[in-house]
């Protein structure tokens, strides 16, 4: 029997959706079905299927396809619920009882850099945005982690339709200066806002990556200036790499071993 129909109807679907995701750049049906081996009208029905479903997209102008929204939305679900929210909060406090600042654990959601859990400082004077918070791309240390993450072209095509409004006198709102700071960003391995989200705020951010190495999360702190400079919190960046490195043992880790 031929390998390709020992492949169960159903999972047919998964493969083609695994390999699109995988994949750094849209992929024609025939790049898709290289490690597939389907035949050729059934794999074009398929992708036409889930085309139609809206789990891929096609890249315009093109007979390349690549993840959906949908798609998207569905694999940060998936990160953010097999992520452990007690150990994951656990850790951030021993963070912020080192540190003495806030510090947030930030994901990409498609409206921006979303809170998905937070401590607070213990300060009488400090900077609050609750658990849910959504934050811009451009203008925030998580967001820039996140897209000096990205892949050189992808990078270029968000920052190229992001609207780069002006928060601070600080804000990057020009793209070229944008993507300049995403690959000093993605030399050195973190991310600072200097006053670019918030007046008298500064930030730091570093990346936590899953088990196949892709970005899955900022790690950032923040404080006001009149307590934290931005040499202050570049100070810090030892501390955050160290507990990036105890959350994705964490969250990340096949606890089985087996993976």
């Amino acid at each position: 029997m031929d390998e390709a129909a020992r492949i169960p109807t159903n999972l047919r679907t998964l493969l083609i959706i695994e390999a699109v995701s995988k994949s750094e750049q849209a992929l024609t049906a025939t790049q898709i079905n290289a490690s597939i081996g389907l035949p050729k009208q059934t794999i074009h029905r398929l992708i036409a299927m889930l085309e139609t479903e809206g789990y891929i997209i096609r890249e315009p102008g093109t007979k390349s396809y690549r993840p959906s929204r949908r798609l998207r939305e569905i694999g940060n679900g998936l990160v953010h619920v097999t992520q452990n929210p007690t150990i994951r909060h656990q850790i951030l406090q021993q963070i912020s009882e080192q540190l003495r600042e806030a510090v947030n654990f930030v994901v990409p959601e498609p409206t921006g850099m979303h809170y998905l859990d937070r401590i607070d400082a213990d300060w009488p004077l400090r900077i609050q945005f609750p658990i849910g918070t959504n934050v811009p791309f451009h203008a925030t240390a998580s967001g820039k982690c996140y897209m000096a993450c990205l892949p050189a072209a992808k990078r270029t095509r968000l920052v190229n339709a992001l609207a780069l409004n002006s928060l601070t006198k600080a804000t990057i709102t020009r793209p070229e200066a944008l993507l300049e700071e995403l690959s000093l960003t993605a030399k050195r391995g973190y991310a600072v806002d200097d006053q670019e989200f918030m007046e008298d705020m500064v930030a730091i951010a570093v990346p936590l990556r899953d088990l196949s190495g892709a970005y899955a999360a900022s790690l950032a702190l923040h404080g006001p200036v009149q307590r934290l400079s931005l040499q202050d919190a570049i100070g810090h960046l030892p501390v955050l790499q160290s507990g990036a490195e105890k959350l994705q043992q964490a969250l990340f880790s096949d606890p089985t071993g087996t993976e």
